[in-house]
């Protein structure tokens, strides 16, 4: 990252970074009864809605984003940040709500089904884990929560940030996922190997919302943090974006 960018967003000294600063707004809760948490605006429309944590057991997403977010001035904030959309599995260390589901199986696509869901353990080889999609189509409340708030904020385009796969994911390969996989040294890819069924990639296209997911790799949370909070950063503030996104 440039020095001159850096000075020029006159970011918050490293002594103050400690706590976040930036006002939220409680969108919804959790099952367990967490609060979930926007920070920034919170009416749209917007260009970028940036996210992290559905899956809780990738809390490396929330604490880049945390970083990134401390770091920049209330001010200069452009773009609603969500620090962690399952909370529950945040403080559980699964990938799963506290019910079971997983969050990004249980959106209503037209691809949605019931049933069990498998996943592959971090550093496990075969796809055996279960999970549920849920008992039904946005039967979790962090699902309905979520949604309501998109169509609230109408975001252009959403980032959604997970891991460990090393990988910047968009069907569509849009001036935005490739500007984010320039700058952060990761293959642009337009899927993740698998299907997804249910999942918030296929939701948010089908409502026309240009979704990135943004997979960071298997590296230490210093160099995570070094790559790319910021280019987070950035994408918080507006600065120097593509012009389409």
């Amino acid at each position: 990252m440039p020095m001159d960018f850096e000075s020029k967003m006159n970011m918050v000294p490293n002594p103050e970074r400690g706590v976040v600063n930036h006002e939220s707004r409680v969108y919804g809760s959790s099952f367990k009864g967490i609060p979930l948490e926007v920070f920034g605006p919170t009416d749209g429309p917007t260009d970028i809605l940036l996210m992290a944590a559905m899956h809780g057991d990738e809390g490396e997403s929330t604490v880049v984003l945390s970083e990134a977010l401390r770091s920049i001035r209330p001010s200069d904030m452009k773009h609603p940040v969500i620090l962690s959309v399952n909370p529950d599995g945040i403080l559980r260390g699964t990938r799963c709500n506290a019910r079971g589901v997983d969050l990004n199986r249980n959106w209503p696509t037209a691809n949605w089904s019931p049933g069990t869901v498998h996943y592959r353990g971090h550093g496990q080889e075969l796809r055996e884990i279960e999970l549920s999609a849920g008992s039904s189509a946005a039967s979790e409340p962090e699902t309905n929560s979520l949604l309501a708030l998109v169509q609230r904020l109408q975001p252009r385009a959403i980032v959604s940030l997970h891991a460990p796969l090393g990988c910047v994911e968009d069907p569509e390969v849009k001036p935005l996922a490739r500007w984010i996989a320039n700058r952060v040294g990761l293959p642009l890819v337009p899927d993740v190997g698998y299907l997804t069924p249910g999942s918030f990639g296929t939701w948010s296209a089908e409502q026309g919302i240009n979704i990135i997911t943004w997979e960071l790799p298997l590296e230490p949370i210093s160099d995570l943090i070094a790559s790319h909070a910021p280019v987070l950063r950035r994408l918080i503030t507006g600065e120097r974006l593509p012009e389409t996104l």
